[in-house]
């Protein structure tokens, strides 16, 4: 099946090499691009695709338009999955991202679109309901965790930690395993225990999994903004 996408980024370019790279990948139509806010709003309304792909920093304001995008995409078309790229690692973008719910989104670093097979998965995991985070933006927000007192992150072994990393990024059962050298009956132990761990028990596999990495992130479950 063949994934409907939108690309959203300001440089010319940037924009014009990426969407010719993304044009030739099995399973990717981009069907339109963007290169401002306003513009990718537009282009949703209009072509109502499988998932935007954009920029975190587009005018006006060159800041934060790729998560303020992402957040009206969500609310206006739930269905449609918004994986947003950075260029350097911002935990509070990832924060503000991720605060009202990670269902259907994404952050990247944009380093990853030269990765096209992980960029590809990361859009069909999006579209899907499923969130995925790049390893180094974990990597920071878990070391944020890890400053605050009665972490979530002490129940859990070093290798459920490791694991639930890797759910993070958007990969399955089997990609862990391969990832860790490990048989795909010791993932399902080792997830099995994080949810059970996490509270995150009785609900579809695919929120469990959501509710897992935000539990991962923050004891309550949602993204501290502090």
């Amino acid at each position: 099946m063949t994934l409907r996408i939108i690309y959203a980024e300001d440089d010319y370019l940037v924009r014009e090499g990426v969407a010719a790279l993304l044009g030739h990948v099995d399973g990717l139509d981009v069907v339109a691009t963007a290169t401002d806010l306003p513009e990718l709003l537009t282009a949703v309304a209009e072509h109502l695709p499988d998932a935007v792909l954009t920029d975190i920093r587009m005018p006006p304001t060159h800041t934060d338009e790729g998560v303020r995008a992402a957040r009206l995409i969500r609310d206006a078309h739930p269905g449609i999955g918004v994986v947003v790229l950075s260029q350097h690692v911002e935990a509070a973008y990832a924060r503000d991202l991720l605060a009202a719910g990670a269902e259907g989104l994404g952050y990247l670093l944009k380093e990853r679109v030269g990765h096209v097979d992980h960029l590809l998965r990361a859009l069909q995991d999006v579209a899907r309901g499923g969130t995925v985070l790049d390893p180094r933006v974990v990597a920071t927000l878990l070391a944020e965790r890890r400053a605050t007192a009665d972490s979530t992150l002490d129940r859990l072994t070093p290798r459920e930690r490791e694991v639930l990393a890797l759910m993070a990024e958007g990969l399955n059962n089997a990609h862990i395993a391969t990832t860790l050298t490990v048989s795909l009956r010791a993932v399902e132990k080792h997830i099995n225990a994080v949810f059970a761990k996490l509270g995150v028990v009785g609900e579809a596999a695919v929120h469990q999994r959501v509710k897992a990495v935000l539990a991962f992130l923050d004891d309550e479950g949602r993204l501290s903004s502090d």
